[in-house]
């Protein structure tokens, strides 16, 4: 039981085909059941389990954790819902010698261990099953599902059944699936563990992962200013958003901030405000990374603003806010520097329209379509470019509130400008400082504080 940053998610048919690829089969369910066994061994203190089987292999693997609980001493039940239909769960199956009670009837145990439905499942939970395991998850002091609760769609996170339960913990065997890191289904999970199973890095690989905390190395002796990386800001209608990501730049480990246009002198003194008489004033070379969109404005003079700078193309770009809602994704394809795009879920469809799919195949899809690395923020943020994603399931509900989008930004500006790896993980590393930033600002904060909880966040690292 291992913690999942940086690890892949998988879909379904991707497990499935790794696992074939692996070949012995009845290893891996006996590595996914002891497992089990063992997390819950440790975590159940000697109270009695109750571990609910289903008929394919997911039960198959609770058969197996039953069955070394038993062989350690420990007080376990076998409740199913029906009989075990796979040769694997068969197999796995007739090792258990106890009693196997029906699911309708079985009464509560401390610890549950819901082993029904896993991977794969793509149909409503029948009310047969979901009653008396929504009845059995309740009653238990520590539940615990395997792979994935019941009643989860793996790869769109949907919920099958109605009131769904909550699980303390949920441990995913082999690799994440998209259920783990999307939101209906995750806040369902409780914590997160991973199982692992011995599959190979190269069968489990995919396109997406897990997000990680990043490297981001110190200024060395001879660093400066300028080679620390220079953010740019476009000031709009609304220069306090400009001011939030030129601070969260800084905060960030940008050496240089600039606001060009009129700020009136808004913001910590260490940033600098210069004029903006024409967008040639951004010509500058030093410039790492330039930021449109924090309270632009939507008017005609914004969209010559925002048109100038991507026909340019002499500087990367963090386009976010008003600057989304003016941009036509046809101008960003044959660009040779990035662009970065941060919309959340309102502002990705002004440019991109609803799109299908979850919202891990919308970020990917986006980015195909125009080359930039999209940052599609929400409760789970993924980033992606043309070949893969990251994601960032959850963080502190509290960031809902004006102005956190704009430090984004701004954290986002400071790790591109300073070329800290490739333009997705610049975006992946300030999505990471600024989760982190708001955890450590706790409950019921403002924008300003997160910009500065920033600091120490950087530090951190």
């Amino acid at each position: 039981m291992i913690a999942i940053e940086g690890g892949p998610v998988v879909t379904a048919a991707a497990m499935r085909a790794a696992e074939q690829a692996h070949g012995d089969l009845t290893g891996l369910m006996e590595r996914a059941g002891r497992g089990v066994g063992e997390a819950v061994r440790r975590l159940a203190a000697g109270a009695e389990v109750l571990v609910l089987c289903g008929p394919g292999n997911n039960g198959g693997d609770g058969y197996v954790a039953a069955t070394y609980l038993r062989d350690m001493g420990h007080r376990v039940r076998v409740a199913c819902t029906d009989v075990p239909r796979s040769d694997l769960a068969k197999a796995a199956a007739a090792r258990w010698t106890g009693p196997v009670e029906p699911l309708a009837d079985v009464r509560s145990a401390a610890i549950l261990v819901d082993a029904v439905f896993g991977t794969g499942l793509s149909r409503p939970l029948d009310a047969t099953i979901a009653d008396p395991l929504r009845r059995l998850v309740e009653a238990a002091s520590l539940a615990v599902a395997v792979d994935l609760p019941s009643g989860v769609a793996t790869d769109s996170g949907a919920l099958l059944v109605e009131d769904a339960p909550g699980y303390a913990l949920t441990l995913a065997l082999g690799a994440l699936k998209p259920a783990h890191v999307l939101q209906p289904a995750m806040r369902t999970m409780g914590a997160i563990r991973l199982v692992p199973l011995g599959l190979s890095a190269h069968d489990l690989s995919g396109a997406v992962a897990m997000i990680a905390p990043p490297r981001l190395a110190a200024p060395d002796p001879d660093s400066h200013k300028y080679s620390r990386g220079m953010v740019a800001i476009v000031v709009g209608q609304m220069a306090g958003a400009a001011r939030l990501s030129a601070e969260a730049a800084l905060r960030s480990g940008a050496g240089y901030a600039a606001l060009y246009g009129d700020a009136s002198e808004l913001g910590p003194a260490a940033i600098v405000h210069r004029p903006l008489a024409d967008m040639a004033s951004l010509d500058d070379p030093r410039i790492g990374a330039i930021v449109i969109g924090p309270g632009l404005g939507r008017d005609e003079a914004a969209r010559a603003r925002l048109a100038t700078l991507i026909a340019a193309d002499r500087h990367p770009l963090v386009v976010d806010g008003d600057a989304l809602h003016l941009l036509d994704p046809a101008t960003l394809p044959d660009r040779d520097c990035p662009v970065i795009l941060t919309p959340h879920a309102g502002e990705f469809k002004a440019v991109f329209g609803e799109g299908s799919g979850s919202v891990i195949d919308r970020a990917r899809d986006a980015a195909r379509a125009t080359g930039a690395v999209v940052v599609f923020k929400g409760a789970t943020t993924v980033i992606a470019n043309r070949h893969r994603a990251i994601v960032h399931p959850g963080g502190n509900s509290w960031l809902s509130t004006a102005g956190t989008g704009d430090v984004l930004t701004g954290a986002i500006a400071a790790m591109l400008a300073g070329e800290h790896g490739t333009p997705i993980e610049a975006a992946a590393a300030g999505v990471w400082l600024h989760a982190e930033a708001g955890r450590r600002c706790g409950t019921s904060f403002i924008a300003d504080d997160l910009a500065t909880a920033l600091t120490l966040t950087r530090a951190s690292l």
